[in-house]
């Protein structure tokens, strides 16, 4: 029979271990609660440099096109439509993919190739998620740069600040141009509350989607230009 002296022991033991677990417990907790942020935070950080490094990419190809064909700009698509019409060869996104030694856009489309949500392509900004467009593009050209309502395409050098006249941007998917509106073709912030903006002259930059007028109409910040000093910008209050 076990003495009392002893069975007290064992219970203080016990209690003891049982405050211990509660306490480990409670640790874990807190850690989780300060990691997963952190951890979370990391992966949209990785998602955004990722999206940036695509964008650079197709700066690249606007100018490699540009100096191809007498300085002349890529064909932005449709505008305020949902892309439908996907065989004009001017458009940015039949004319540019040459460059990274694929097919145009059409031809994807024609061989059931065209990139999808999360896959790696330099069409595909990982963040994106497909609202169940026909046709998936999650950068999308500024509306007003080389629209179609101009007779011809506009030259790289009548742009007039290059270095802060948006090219493309972070989109919803379903359009092949955008421009910041209540529309929704406006640009898309998804990395958290930011989207990344590539600009004319080749520079990638981050901005906080109020910066940008997404889903509100462009605030017209004296470093973001929508428009572009050619003839387009008398049409550019339509969007």
């Amino acid at each position: 029979m076990e003495s009392p002296a002893l069975s007290n022991a064992s219970s203080r033991t016990r209690a003891f271990s049982l405050v211990e677990l509660l306490v480990v417990i409670a640790i874990i907790a807190i850690l989780a609660a300060i990691v997963l942020p952190a951890l979370s935070s990391g992966k949209q950080k990785a998602l955004q440099t990722d999206c940036a490094q695509n964008l650079k990419q197709w700066g690249l190809a606007f100018r490699m096109y540009a100096d191809d064909n007498g300085d002349f700009l890529p064909r932005r698509g449709q505008g305020v439509q949902i892309l439908a019409k996907i065989d004009r060869p001017e458009d940015w996104f039949n004319c540019l993919p040459g460059y990274f030694g694929l097919g145009s856009f059409q031809m994807m489309v024609s061989n059931s190739a065209v990139p999808i949500a999360h896959s790696k392509s330099i069409f595909i900004c990982a963040a994106a998620e497909n609202p169940g467009a026909t046709y998936f593009l999650p950068y999308g050209m500024n509306m007003n740069l080389c629209p179609w309502n101009l007779p011809t395409q506009t030259k790289f050098a009548d742009v007039q600040r290059p270095e802060i006249t948006v090219a493309m941007a972070d989109a919803p998917g379903p359009y092949s141009a955008t421009f910041p509106s209540a529309n929704p073709y406006s640009p898309k912030a998804r990395h958290g509350t930011k989207l990344n903006v590539l600009f004319l002259s080749g520079r990638v930059q981050s901005f906080a989607g109020s910066d940008i007028g997404c889903g509100v109409g462009d605030p017209k910040r004296s470093d973001v230009s929508w428009l572009t000093g050619t003839a387009s910008d008398s049409t550019a209050n339509n969007y």
